[in-house]
């Protein structure tokens, strides 16, 4: 569904940008060609980057307490909005629509455990793209799932993840894998143990995962969104009734295999510290935003890292 919507959104944009500029060069005369094009261009080029810029703005106002030394200067800040913009762009324009990728990647020598990656909010395998690439320098074996329906209930995508690791590990020939997810994909993962256990999970690796909910969910449509609420500020408020369940149905070693990877500038997840899992392994960065993390190559050691250390234990 999301290749679908996503395709749609490119043909829209082009739909856009040539009426855009009939419009300019006939109807409010503008002689020159490349600049007629360029005009069009702009004006869809920036109704995105405010789109993520308003996300950014909502982010703050519902900002987690930061320490003196996390706080971006107005360069840096400038410099995170331009970045997730771009990702946004490329993600939402090239990666989703024309990139996903359904099959699995089989390393013929393999090193490390298999990974099975799992999107987020909105997104579908394409998401992924950056990261598939570092997972096959690694010689990491991998694959990814689709998650629908598109707003359906974080609960029912349990059953979707149950078949993609069971495949999984028919077609590696091993008996754990581990799940690297971003955002609401985290979500669904912790749904998966509830359901299903760990008998097949040796790590769980969560990217911006908002586990007890954020405000911007209220922006969202569909059960999933209700599902990820955060209600109230960031000092006195609460997830919604459907976290707190999950929350209090975990056991100590559910938590235990989970690594939270987050960013204190986040601008979907607000306040940024629902993030913060407890019981879990959580790793703090900053000047990254939602979309950028999957991409960020500090985030991506990381990970990398967090399969070595898995692959190692067993």
């Amino acid at each position: 569904m999301i290749t679908l919507l996503t395709n749609v959104l490119v043909f829209l944009q082009i739909t856009i940008i040539i009426g855009l500029y009939i419009l300019l060069r006939h109807l409010w005369p503008v002689n020159s060609i490349p600049l007629a094009w360029g005009l069009s261009i702009s004006v869809v080029v920036l109704a995105r980057f405010m789109l993520i810029a308003n996300t950014f703005l909502i982010a703050y106002r519902h900002r987690s307490p930061l320490p003196a030394e996390q706080r971006l200067s107005a360069k840096t800040a400038i410099r995170v909005v331009f970045q997730e913009f771009w990702v946004s762009m490329l993600l939402t324009s090239w990666h989703m629509p024309f990139r996903s990728f359904p099959c699995a990647a089989i390393a013929p020598e393999t090193i490390g455990l298999p990974v099975l990656l799992i999107h987020g909010y909105g997104c579908n395998s394409g998401y992924w793209h950056s990261m598939r690439r570092r997972l096959t320098q690694a010689h990491i074996s991998h694959t990814a799932v689709d998650l629908e329906p598109l707003l359906g209930d974080i609960d029912e995508y349990a059953t979707s993840i149950e078949k993609a690791v069971e495949q999984f590990c028919r077609e590696t020939g091993q008996d754990q894998i581990i799940i690297l997810a971003h955002s609401m994909g985290g979500l669904a993962a912790r749904a998966y143990l509830r359901r299903y256990g760990n008998r097949r999970i040796a790590k769980i690796i969560t990217i911006g995962t908002p586990h007890h909910g954020t405000v911007l969910a209220k922006a969202g449509i569909g059960i999933n969104s209700l599902q990820m609420q955060w209600y109230g500020t960031a000092d006195h408020g609460q997830p919604s009734d459907w976290l707190r369940n999950l929350s209090d149905s975990e056991v100590v070693a559910a938590r235990a295999l989970i690594t939270s990877i987050y960013s204190l500038h986040d601008n979907i997840v607000a306040p940024q510290l629902s993030c913060q899992l407890s019981g879990a392994k959580n790793i703090v960065m900053s000047g990254i935003g939602h979309m950028a993390l999957g991409r960020n190559p500090t985030v991506q050691a990381l990970v990398l890292e967090e399969i070595r250390q898995a692959t190692d234990r067993c």
